[in-house]
């Protein structure tokens, strides 16, 4: 199968025929096989009704209902867990993309790229509470993860199927799947793509996810930089308290015993303990993150790399032996 179609669904009763319609012309029309995956996150509405009267018509039709609201990450997941296709594209139930765009990012794929970002350039948000927000978070994105993409928020991506095996979500960590994967040696790229108001429902995201893509922006960081070597962030904190602490102890030492210059009333001489007491445990923190991380990945047998491809003479040669075999 070359296509999976992954859509995130949360009371959408009225979009969802219409998108049906025009998700499956453009899959028709591109000439792709293909499968239309969608995940009921805990709708209150006719939703997951349409969904299945909708399945029962169509065979290229799956659709995966939750027990409750779990986000828009755990709804991703659970469709990339389902898919079969080489390339798995995700995009809103809204209609605000336009599943005619499929294709260009298939196009784009085709020249070699591991994930395609779609770019709103031209989006249809109100500004203040929607475009602002999300303008100052994929500034801050791309400053954090040092992938250059304007539109992290776009739900319209391409993703090959290898790829999404190696990034793990969690939260709300489906907006920086690219940053993951790019971590993970993808190859990352977008295209400008169409978007449109919002005809049916009300949007689900706000101003209050603004603080909270800021702590998974944290999050990301250390993850791409430091998941397998912690000790590197919480030493290199640690170190940096502890000596400035032990420089300012020395320095009060040296009042009180050359200068004979009482320090005990002094704020400095709790700063200086307190910065050393926090050094020691940054450092400590550190050692047993770097135990926790061995654990995590000596018993599962994880790997700490990836691979793209593996080309060598004794894989052909086992290749050629089964067949005359």
């Amino acid at each position: 199968m070359d296509i999976s179609v992954v859509v995130p669904v949360l009371n959408e009763e009225e979009s969802l025929p219409h998108l049906y319609q025009r998700l499956t012309a453009a899959l028709a029309e591109s000439g792709y096989s293909y499968e239309i995956i969608l995940v009921d996150d805990g709708s209150t509405d006719r939703s997951f009704d349409i969904m299945r009267g909708l399945q029962v018509q169509d065979e290229h039709l799956q659709v995966v209902r939750f027990r409750r609201n779990y986000g828009q990450t755990a709804a991703f997941a659970a469709g990339f867990d389902r898919a079969q296709g080489e390339v798995v594209i995700t995009i809103d139930a809204d209609l605000q993309n336009d599943p005619a765009d499929i294709p260009l990012l298939m196009a784009k794929m085709g020249e070699g790229y591991d994930v395609v970002s779609g770019w709103r350039v031209n989006r249809q948000d109100r500004f203040l509470d929607r475009r602002l927000p999300s303008l100052v978070a994929n500034a801050l994105i791309r400053w954090a993860t040092g992938v250059h993409i304007h539109d992290y928020g776009c739900s319209l991506k391409a993703y090959r199927t290898e790829v999404l095996a190696d990034v793990r979500l969690y939260g709300e960590m489906h907006r920086f799947i690219p940053a993951l994967a790019h971590a993970a040696g993808a190859r990352v790229t977008e295209v400008p793509v169409s978007h449109h108001p919002r005809r049916f429902g009300k949007a689900k995201y706000g101003l209050s996810r603004t603080l909270k893509v800021f702590l998974d922006i944290l999050a990301v960081r250390f993850l791409m930089s430091y998941s397998t070597r912690p000790i590197h962030i919480f030493g290199l904190l640690g170190l940096l308290c502890f000596f400035v602490g032990m420089a300012v102890l020395l320095y009060l030492t040296i009042v009180r015993l050359f200068l004979l210059q009482p320090i005990a009333d002094r704020p400095l001489l709790m700063l200086g303990i307190l910065l050393t007491m926090l050094g020691v445990q940054l450092v400590t923190t550190g050692l047993l993150a770097e135990m926790v991380i061995r654990t995590y990945y000596e018993s599962q047998g994880k790997a700490i790399y990836t691979v793209r491809e593996e080309v060598s003479d004794r894989k052909n040669r086992s290749q050629a032996a089964r067949a005359e075999e």
